[in-house]
C-alpha cells in the first residue's frame, strides 16, 4: 500500500486536536493547546509516520509516540520563547507574552510530563529502549541551547562548535522522528541507524538553509524581515565564516558594527552583506549545507524498506529542502 502524506498529515491534526492534556487549572493548562493550536509544520510526528510506514501498514498504532515528540517539541519552544525574550511564535502572541513568565515556564515543565504520558501506550518489550533513547534525545537539546545562549557572549566561535550545536539542538530530534518510527516497526538496528542519521543530517542542513535564507531569502516569501540575524548579532554560519576569513580592513568593520549598540538597521544590513558577498561565504554556506544533504541521502540509500516508499520519504526531504521560506 503506497504511503500517502496526506492522509498522514490529517491524522495527527486530528489526533492532536483530540488530545486531552488537562483542564484546571486553566492557567495551566490552556497555554499547553493554545501553542498547539498555532499549527506549525508537523514535521516531526510526520516523520515519525513515514519512516514507520516505510515497514508497516497501519500508523495509528504509533501515533501517541508520534504526538508525544510534537508535544516535546514543543515544550522545547515555549521555553526557548522566554530565554530568547521572543514576542511571537508563528505570527501570534508567545505563552509568555500573553499570560507571563511564570505561566510559561510552568505550563511548559507539564508539557514535558505530557510528554511522558504520551509514551505509557508503548509494548513493554519496546518501552525502556524508548525512553532511553528520548531522554539521550532530549539532554542534547537542552545541550545545544545552553551552547546557543554561550555562544550570544563569546567573541569567537568556530565552525566545529557552531555546527554541534546545531546538530544537538536542532537536529538530533529530526534524526529520533525517524529513528522511532522504524523502531516501533520492528525495522532492523541498522535501517534505524540509517534514518537517525538521515535526519540528523538534513537536521543540519535544514538550519544552514535557515542561516542562508534569513540573508538573502525574498522577504515576502520567507515571511519575516531579512537579515534580522545580522541586526541581532547572531553567530550564524555565515557570520562565523566571515569573521574566519576577513581580511583586516573586513574585520575591523564586521566588529565595528557587531560592536555599535545604535545603528541603521538597514545600513548594518547592507555593509555586513556586501562583506560577506566579498569573502563568499554564501558559497561556502551552500557548499555546507549541500554536503549535510548529499550525506543524508546516502544513509537514506542503505536502508532495506522498499524502494517506492523511501522514495515518497525521499521525495517529501527533498520538497523540504527546496523551500523559499
Amino acid at each position: 500500500m503506497p504511503i500517502n502524506i496526506e492522509k498522514l498529515n490529517t491524522l495527527i491534526e486530528n489526533e492532536i486536536n483530540k488530545l486531552s492534556l488537562g483542564d484546571e487549572p486553566k492557567q495551566l493548562y490552556d497555554p499547553l493547546y493554545y501553542i498547539l493550536s498555532l499549527g506549525g509544520k508537523r514535521i516531526r510526528p510526520l516523520l515519525t509516520l513515514l519512516s514507520h510506514s516505510l515497514y508497516k501498514e497501519n500508523p495509528k498504532k504509533i501515533i501517541k509516540p508520534a504526538l508525544a515528540i510534537e508535544v516535546f517539541h514543543n515544550f522545547t519552544l515555549m521555553h526557548d520563547d522566554i530565554m530568547d525574550e521572543a514576542p511571537l511564535r508563528r505570527g501570534e502572541a508567545t505563552v509568555h507574552e500573553k499570560w507571563n513568565t511564570n505561566v510559561a515556564i510552568l505550563s511548559g515543565d507539564v508539557m514535558m510530563i505530557k510528554t511522558y504520558d504520551l509514551l505509557l501506550g508503548l509494548k513493554k518489550n519496546q518501552f525502556k529502549e524508548v525512553i532511553s533513547l528520548f531522554n539521550e534525545c532530549a539532554r542534547l537539546v537542552c545541550e545545544g541551547q545552553q551552547m546557543d545562549m554561550d555562544f550570544e557572549t563569546q567573541d569567537e566561535v568556530s565552525e566545529a562548535a557552531y555546527l554541534e550545536m546545531i546538530r544537538m539542538k536542532t537536529a538530533v530530534l529530526l534524526g529520533f522522528s525517524l529513528h522511532l518510527g522504524a523502531y516501533l516497526a520492528e525495522a532492523s538496528k541498522a535501517d534505524c541507524v540509517a534514518l537517525k542519521k538521515f535526519g540528523i543530517g538534513i537536521g543540519i542542513g535544514f538550519q544552514l538553509k535557515d542561516d542562508l535564507l534569513d540573508v538573502y531569502g525574498d522577504q515576502n516569501q520567507v515571511g519575516k524581515q531579512v537579515g534580522g540575524d545580522i541586526i541581532s548579532n547572531k553567530k550564524t554560519y555565515l557570520l562565523i565564516k566571515a569573521l574566519e576569513l576577513a581580511n583586516k580592513k573586513q574585520k575591523k568593520e564586521l566588529n565595528d558594527w557587531l560592536s555599535k549598540k545604535k545603528f541603521d538597521a538597514k545600513k548594518k544590513v547592507e555593509v555586513v552583506k556586501s562583506i560577506y558577498d566579498e569573502i563568499g561565504v554564501r558559497q561556502l554556506a551552500e557548499a555546507e549545507m549541500n554536503n549535510h544533504f548529499n550525506n543524508a541521502f546516502a544513509s537514506l540509500q542503505q536502508i532495506s524498506a522498499p524502494k517506492p516508499k523511501v522514495a515518497v520519504l525521499k521525495r517529501f526531504s527533498e520538497n523540504l529542502i527546496n523551500r523559499n521560506k
